[in-house]
């Protein structure tokens, strides 16, 4: 004892003597002694002369001295109701618990309700109370809560004397049975108060759902609840309401949130059109809700009737084409509940609670009972059990579950009846105090070395780490101990079980996931045992992207190109390394087809010791390294390899991080144009260095490659050629003529290098922009660029060469370029009026003409509607209308010309943000596209499981792939009204 107080109190009571040891002791153990010696105080202050029988009690009646001591040490509440209740605390003397019948009789007549005639006879629960109104609510919550403080004291009395244990299913079962008792007296009061002496013109059924309906109620809990009324009219509505008023007043909490259309939807239903509902519009959740119904009171015929209905299309559910991605939202809708402070403490909602073994119970239910009736059943403890039984889960991770989920439930218990509020927030694992008296009231002693409360922060410590290996334990050990056979009695998954599992994990074809599973698992030797441990875990991973069967195949394909074991011992040993991989393998086609060629890429998804390793990497250091390996080599093609086996590594780290969330749109588009320009430069220097080793003389001329494009500035994607010009300058003393032609030879031999097919990336290199377009010679002097442009440049021709940006070959020749460039297109005085014309002109017809037929103007990414050719457009305009008047605009970048244009103020801020937010949203779209399909596409698909795909790539729930499109579209309409005040200028 702590309270200053005690030793005072004691001594008023009697009990400071040789006599009451006995009674010392067992206060002792209580699980708070100072809260319940301060309760008791109050008791005999309040009680007087009647005290002195309680305290008789005390010393003769262990059992009671367990009740009462326990109670009011656990429970602020219960005791401040046993103060408040003189007559209360006998509700402790007897040593049995009143059973069903018991409980309804004292509830009901507590309001003097009398059955309807004929309708016990009938088998319904259906009274009629002698009084309604704010006495009837009085009398019920009195008699409610002398029936909780009751079980509630026989519940605890284990933890102060030896009393038995009972345990969680029976309390969850005793206070269901009780809320049954308490609606049942509330539906009387409604009768009452709705229709008086008048005979009642309704049959109304209670349906109880969620823990209530499940027979495993919390002590401070809502109780859900579903209403079927023969007719459904006002009447019916008007007593469903006045028994979910009375019961909330009096009770708890009564929900009917569960009902068809939710709050929105009636408060009563007819059979018939309850029936409808659950056939034609019912969600995935709200079959999973029906897991649990049952009748509970009112006309239980009709209860009967509707679960009969009803029930049977819970067990179809599995086979619906929404089943996985709903569940896969039920389960991200719950954790994103829980409050980031409290993720660590929510015995309920957090990783590793309650709801983790709920919900993996009931998905199993769903899938499995289908075919076997023996898992129909309700509460959490029994479905595990007949899991179990089933051979669908194993017997150890059966009764482990089991365990940890009635470990929980009863600290979630302790916790509520504390001072009877509906919590499930664990104390700060460092308030001793509140830690202790948690302890206590769960009866947990010490072991050896550690009090109570140590014992306790590691056993919800263990626990909570256990359940969260549910899905691991639950849904993917028993498939892969079905598709190898192994020497095992626990399990009796048959190939259609385990595929009606895979189905219901998102495998669209679980024979081959399962074929799958089991070559990889019967791998001979060391392979085949380290696949049989880690294949549980990955496949969990693997079944949190938005196709489950590529990730599942292209893991495979990725096993059998390994040729040594170091890839399966890091994803054995490195967590973070497996959940990444399986996460790109589940979602990019376009990055596991490049892994197969260059493995090496996922030692870099470990983490160092600054974050992910994939961000430590520079793409300066890439291009360098490049560039070296590719003109050390001895002949072209070995050139073309070395090129391409860096090119490759770079595309898998760069996408990786991309999918992964790990780079932002500007990042990866700067890490592609990077790559991009290595290549380009290494090509050039080693064509110059192979044509120099055969001509035995230098180059008659220097060469420069000049990005246009995306690529001029820096914004490539996935998807994008490299829109290049070639110049070239003769070298002092050499002939013109003949040092374009070598000029024209090494460009040609660098488009041919590049563009050889292989299995990568395509690498085409375009000249298409060049002066004349295809018909112009692809390579030429500075001096002959510098006249056509000065002479015959298009309005067309001088837009492009904004983005004209030097990236490779001899550097000072590119800068000349880029000095002469600029006076084209930053020109003094700006470019012409009919320039600008021109331009919108050719904006209009690309609008009208360049859209593919059959495209979506609304979601294709480069030419719709606010797409990428819009916003570079726009930008592009005003540079060519006001370059020459502000420095800043002279930027080949768009986004960084945005930047400008919002400084120069030629563009409100908001509207620069529109446009930036609607350019970064297109590039990201059609990044994904490629990465998703594999190959470069500019069309957003429409919904289905293509576009969840996509947005899931790009960072978004797979279940939101409709708030994805939705975004999508709202920037890009918002964005497209900018460009248009722009053009209309």
């Amino acid at each position: 004892m702590l309270d200053p107080d005690a030793e005072k109190n004691l001594s008023d009571l009697g009990w400071n003597n040789e006599e009451s040891i006995e009674l010392l002791w067992s206060l002792s153990r209580s699980p708070d002694a100072d809260l319940a010696l301060r309760a008791i105080v109050r008791m005999r202050s309040q009680l007087g002369d009647d005290w002195s029988e309680i305290d008789t009690l005390l010393r003769t009646d262990k059992g009671f001295r367990g009740r009462f001591l326990a109670v009011l040490g656990s429970s602020d509440a219960l005791g401040d109701h046993m103060v408040a209740e003189p007559e209360a605390w006998r509700r402790l003397i007897p040593a049995e618990l009143p059973d069903t019948a018991e409980i309804n009789r004292q509830m009901l007549a507590a309001v003097d309700a009398v059955a309807e005639p004929g309708e016990i006879e009938r088998g319904n629960k259906v009274y009629r109370a002698g009084f309604s109104g704010p006495k009837a609510v009085v009398a019920l919550r009195a008699a409610y809560r002398n029936l909780v403080l009751q079980v509630a004291a026989h519940d605890v009395a284990s933890t102060v004397e030896d009393e038995p244990v009972i345990w969680f299913p029976e309390i969850g079962a005793l206070l269901a049975d009780l809320a049954d008792a308490a609606l049942t007296s509330a539906l009387a009061v409604a009768f009452r108060e709705v229709c008086g002496d008048k005979p009642i013109p309704v049959r109304l059924a209670v349906i109880a759902m969620g823990k209530c309906g499940a027979r495993e109620l919390n002590y401070v809990s809502d109780v859900d609840v579903v209403f079927v009324s023969e007719p459904a009219d006002g009447t019916s509505a008007r007593i469903a309401g006045e028994m979910m008023r009375v019961g909330s007043l009096a009770f708890f909490e009564v929900d009917a949130a569960l009902r068809p259309e939710g709050k929105s939807g009636a408060l009563t239903r007819t059979l018939d059109s309850h029936v409808a509902y659950y056939n034609r519009w019912a969600k995935t959740w709200e079959f999973q809700a029906q897991l649990k119904a049952r009748p509970m009171t009112g006309d239980m015929e009709l209860g009967q009737r509707y679960h009969d209905a009803i029930n049977p299309m819970v067990w179809q559910a599995s086979e619906r084409d929404d089943f996985v991605p709903e569940v896969q939202a039920m389960r991200r809708r719950v954790e994103s509940l829980v409050p980031e402070e409290e993720r660590d403490r929510n015995l309920k909602l957090s990783s590793g609670s309650i709801r983790d073994v709920e919900f993996a119970v009931q998905m199993l239910q769903m899938v499995h009972g289908r075919v076997d009736e023996t898992l129909r059943v309700r509460s959490t403890v029994e479905a595990l059990d007949a899991l179990t039984a089933g051979g669908y889960v194993g017997r150890d991770d059966g009764a482990n579950l089991n365990a940890s989920y009635q470990f929980l439930r009863l600290l979630e218990h302790r916790l509520q009846l504390q001072r009877m509020s509906r919590t499930h927030l664990l104390p700060e694992f460092d308030d001793d105090d509140n830690m202790r008296w948690l302890a206590r009231a769960a009866h947990i002693r010490r072991e050896g070395d550690l009090d109570a409360t140590s014992v306790l922060r590691r056993q919800i410590k263990h626990q909570s780490l256990r359940v969260r290996r549910l899905h691991q334990k639950l849904f993917y050990r028993p498939l892969l101990e079905a598709a190898v056979r192994l020497d095992t009695t626990e399990l009796t998954l048959t190939d259609e079980s385990a595929q009606r599992r895979l189905s219901a994990l998102g495998y669209a074809q679980p024979e081959r996931a399962l074929s799958h599973i089991r070559a990889l698992a019967s791998a001979s030797g060391r392979r085949g045992q380290v696949q049989r441990l880690i294949l549980p875990q990955l496949l969990e991973y693997i079944g949190d992207t938005p196709d489950p069967d590529a990730g599942l195949l292209n893991y495979r394909r990725l096993c059998d190109v390994m040729d040594n074991d170091w890839f399966l011992r890091l994803l054995r040993d490195d967590g973070v390394v497996a959940a990444r991989l399986m996460h790109v393998l589940g979602t990019s086609e376009y990055i596991a087809n490049l892994l197969m060629r260059s493995p090496e890429v996922i030692n870099l998804y470990t983490d160092g010791a600054d974050g992910p390793r994939l961000c430590e990497v520079r793409p300066e250091d890439v291009a360098k390294g490049l560039v070296a390996s590719t003109v050390r080599q001895p002949d072209l093609r070995r050139a073309v390899a070395a090129a391409r086996s860096h090119r490759r590594a770079e595309l898998a780290r760069i996408a990786s991080a991309d999918v992964l969330g790990l780079l932002d749109v500007p990042q990866v588009c700067e890490a592609l144009s990077s790559v991009w320009a290595a290549v380009l430069n290494a090509a050039l220097t080693f064509a110059i260095q192979d044509s120099e080793r055969d001509e035995g003389r230098p180059a008659p001329a220097r060469i420069a490659v000049i990005g246009m494009g995306r690529l001029g500035g820096g914004e490539l994607g996935y998807g994008s050629d490299a829109d290049v010009l070639f110049v070239c300058q003769p070298n002092p003393g050499e002939d013109e003529t003949k040092a374009v032609r070598w000029a024209q030879t090494i460009a040609e031999v660098v488009r041919s290098m590049l563009g050889t097919p292989s299995d990568d990336p395509p690498l085409i290199v375009d000249t298409g922009l060049r002066p004349e377009g295809r018909n112009g010679p692809v390579v030429r002097t500075l001096a002959a660029y510098a006249a056509y442009y000065e002479q015959w440049a298009q309005a067309w021709e001088v837009q492009a060469l904004l983005r004209a940006h030097q990236v490779a070959g001899d550097e000072d020749l590119g800068i000349e370029f880029l000095h002469m460039a600029d006076r084209i297109r930053y020109p003094e005085g700006g470019v012409s009026a009919d320039a600008v014309k021109e331009i919108r002109r050719i904006k209009a017809r690309v609008d009208a003409e360049r859209l593919p037929r059959g495209a979506d103007p609304a979601t294709h990414t480069k030419l719709g509607r606010g797409g990428l050719a819009d916003i570079e457009w726009t930008v592009q305009l005003l540079q060519l209308k006001y370059g020459h008047r502000y420095q800043s605009l002279h930027n080949t970048s768009t986004l960084q010309s945005l930047d400008a244009i919002g400084s120069a103020e030629l563009l409100a801020e908001d509207d620069v943000a529109l446009l930036k937010d609607a350019w970064i949203t297109a590039t990201k779209a059609r990044n994904c596209l490629v990465l998703v399909r594999g190959k470069p596409v500019d069309q957003l698909p429409g919904p289905g499981k293509q576009l969840r795909q996509i947005a899931f790539a790009a960072g978004w729930p797979e279940d939101q792939a409709a708030e994805f499109l939705d975004h999508y579209l709202r920037v890009t309409r918002r964005a497209k009204a900018v460009v248009l005040k722009v053009f209309g200028a």
